[in-house]
């Protein structure tokens, strides 16, 4: 058998038993004694038998592959936190999923033919950048799920963050600490942003004339983060005291710079992300930010994704989740002085 793949056949001659008693067991069906399915497994072992999960897909239903695609930004570390949740929903659903990546060497179209190539169900997208007649025609053909990022497309579900509750979250916090000059490092034409600008702007108002809100331009790495720092230091006149990034990658890049320059964190500057990446949580880090819920993110889109494909509803939904603000060591008190 080494010079082909191994079969269902192979493993229920190994085993001694008939090839639909093999599929019974991969299927996890009713019908196999426990020590006939023992057997069956340990015969898959020995063989390295590996099953073809899209074979027994198209097995149950001609017209079904039970395959999401997901487009994500490459780079991203959110979209990879997303896409864990994506998977933890849909195993249970009996849904695989197939990823496609988007790079500065390949596109978002690409990425999105490539899923239709590969005859997936439907289509989560990340943070997508595609023009909403775009996610019109897809919808079409498809069922289309916008993920984190809002977007009026007639039959495109939506599942995002309350993007500009979040924001003023964070400006909340650090009004109660006093802060009244805060910057916002904006996320430019990046999903989200023009709703946590807006949460941005909002809040500031919110705390009294006495306060102003500053913006700057950001983005999604360290090295924009760096860039704003840099330009945040060279402003002239009182520098403000508190800053809101536009995600977590972009307040680390901030950090990094400031503290390079002599400016404390916090004791100099308060620093709030957002998205409570994995290296928020550092110790050396320990980054205030405002939490997006990975887990209510992705069962939110596969039960967009069960509803139009399993239950037939052609209604569209705009789900919005809640996000928390984690308190961590990179905000602190303003110091007035005596």
């Amino acid at each position: 058998m080494a010079n082909r793949a191994v079969t269902m056949e192979d493993v229920a001659a190994r085993a001694g038993v008939s090839r639909a008693l093999v599929s019974i067991v991969f299927r996890g069906a009713p019908g196999a004694a426990e020590s006939t399915r023992q057997r069956v497994l340990a015969a898959a072992r020995e063989l390295d038998y590996q099953p073809d999960t899209r074979a027994s897909r198209l097995g149950r239903s001609r017209t079904r592959t039970r395959t999401l695609g997901v487009v994500f930004g490459v780079g991203h570390d959110f979209h990879g936190d997303v896409i864990d949740a994506i998977y933890a929903s849909a195993g249970p659903a009996d849904y695989e999923v197939v990823l496609s990546g988007v790079t500065r060497h390949r596109s978002e179209d690409v990425a999105v033919r490539t899923l239709l190539a590969e005859k997936c169900e439907a289509l989560l997208l990340l943070g997508s950048g595609l023009p909403a007649k775009e996610m019109v025609r897809l919808a079409v053909t498809v069922p289309v799920v916008s993920l984190l990022r809002p977007v009026r497309a007639a039959g495109v579900d939506v599942v995002r963050t309350d993007d500009a509750g979040g924001l003023a979250q964070a400006v909340a916090h650090l009004g109660e600490l006093g802060h009244r000059r805060i910057a916002h490092l904006d996320g430019g034409r990046n999903a989200g942003a023009a709703e946590r600008r807006r949460g941005f702007r909002t809040a500031v108002r919110r705390l009294g004339v006495e306060a102003e809100g500053v913006e700057l331009a950001g983005g999604l790495t360290e090295e924009d983060g760096a860039a704003a720092a840099l330009e945040l230091l060279a402003l002239p006149g009182p520098r403000p005291t508190a800053v809101t990034a536009f995600n977590d990658r972009c307040a680390l890049g901030v950090m990094d710079v400031v503290r390079r320059h002599g400016v404390r964190v916090p004791e100099d500057l308060s620093v709030v992300g957002f998205d409570d990446i994995e290296q928020a949580a550092y110790r050396h880090v320990s980054l205030t930010t405002i939490r997006q819920d990975v887990e209510a993110l992705g069962a939110a889109a596969i039960e967009r994704v069960r509803a139009r494909l399993d239950a037939g509803d052609e209604s569209t939904r705009d789900v919005v989740v809640p996000p928390t603000l984690v308190a961590r060591e990179s905000t602190a008190r303003l110091d007035i002085g005596p």
